[in-house]
């Protein structure tokens, strides 16, 4: 009984750190962003913030339809890119990761303005195709601008988890699939994905959840009319009014798209072992 009691205490001890962290810097800010979203300017209770954000129905779904079509352009480059990987030798292996990590190094802010320079009206990429007898192309201030950008920043998270999984997986399985009869596609179908399935999760989730709260990115590569919920909550912020009440409802609202999104994409997930083989 005391052995108990001392491992109790123990383990409580150790995990201190880890609930003090989590109550400062997430159960608190949740907790007074909720506040917000549901009183007025005297601290009364109202559900005026959250009614009044019918206003901006389509800065949401723009938001919810830049960060889809950016996952799902980041899962159709991240997914053959670590297949062909790990099929490299581990030293070209260590060389690919140190490509994809690189960028990582790099804050989010710089190279997004990077990467607005090179894609301006007369920036490097447009200079070139004058250079070779081209017009210049829109390539900023526009939807596919901001979709790249998303694409560009988020696409090591993506791969990352990928590769992590694909890289576990026995050959002696490819091997026996090819034994069966499995061509390459039934082999990529049958084994290869369905235990690959965690880390498609995992990297769905770790691409989703930035791409749909980013503010930057709209701002500096979009148009005026690609606004998304973080340039909103920015803007309301930032104003004269300083109108907390709407950009607390306002995150309240991508808080509740974000874990919404996660319980979904979890139900599909298995355990970090890997899925079972499709049959």
């Amino acid at each position: 009984m005391k052995n108990k009691n001392k491992t109790s205490v123990g383990s409580l001890f150790l995990n201190a750190p880890y609930f003090i962290w989590a109550a400062l810097f997430i159960i608190i800010p949740l907790a007074v962003v909720l506040f917000y979203a549901f009183t007025d300017g005297n601290g009364q209770f109202t559900l005026s913030n959250i009614t009044t954000l019918r206003d901006y129905w389509r800065p949401i779904l723009r938001s919810l339809w830049y960060s889809v079509a950016a996952t799902a352009i980041c899962l159709l480059i991240a997914y053959p890119f670590s297949y062909v990987v790990c099929r490299m030798r581990p030293a070209s292996q260590k060389i690919a990761n140190m490509f994809v990590t690189l960028p990582m190094w790099i804050n989010l802010l710089i190279k997004t303005y990077c990467l607005s320079s090179l894609m301006d009206g007369n920036g490097l990429i447009n200079q070139a195709l004058v250079a070779i007898g081209f017009g210049r192309l829109p390539l900023m201030n526009n939807t596919g601008a901001v979709i790249f950008g998303m694409v560009y920043n988020y696409l090591p998270y993506m791969i990352l988890p990928i590769y992590n999984v694909m890289s576990k997986i026995e050959p002696s399985l490819l091997e026996a699939a090819s034994d069966l009869g499995c061509s390459s596609v039934s082999r990529v179908r049958r084994v290869i994905l369905p235990l690959t399935g965690p880390g498609i999760v995992s990297g769905i989730i770790m691409v989703f959840v930035p791409s749909v709260s980013t503010f930057y990115i709209s701002a500096k590569m979009g148009g005026t009319g690609d606004f998304m919920i973080g340039d909103l909550i920015e803007g309301q912020i930032h104003s004269q009014n300083n109108n907390l009440p709407v950009a607390a409802a306002l995150s309240a609202v991508l808080m509740a798209i974000i874990l919404v999104s996660m319980l979904i994409l979890n139900r599909f997930s298995k355990n970090e072992e890997g899925g079972s083989v499709l049959i």
